[in-house]
């Protein structure tokens, strides 16, 4: 789990952006990003108004989006 900087860089952006595609991603208030093997498998984005989490299918049921939760409730 990472909570990287935000505005998030070029290739986080797109894969929080096909991982949450409803998630207003220039207006940000904090991220949470799971990464496997070098490729982003889920995110848990908050913005001002709202939030959105996803995980990969074959990841999913693995305890990766509880630990997303907590790491960005910070």
């Amino acid at each position: 789990m990472t909570r990287p900087p935000l505005p998030l860089s070029p290739a986080l952006n797109a894969a929080a952006g096909r991982l949450c595609p409803d998630a207003p991603l220039g207006a940000l208030s904090g991220a949470a990003l799971a990464i496997a093997g070098g490729s982003v498998i889920g995110a848990h984005l908050r913005w001002a108004g709202g939030e959105a989490a996803n995980v990969d299918t074959g990841w999913r049921g693995r305890g990766i989006e509880e630990a997303l939760a907590q790491t960005a409730a910070g």
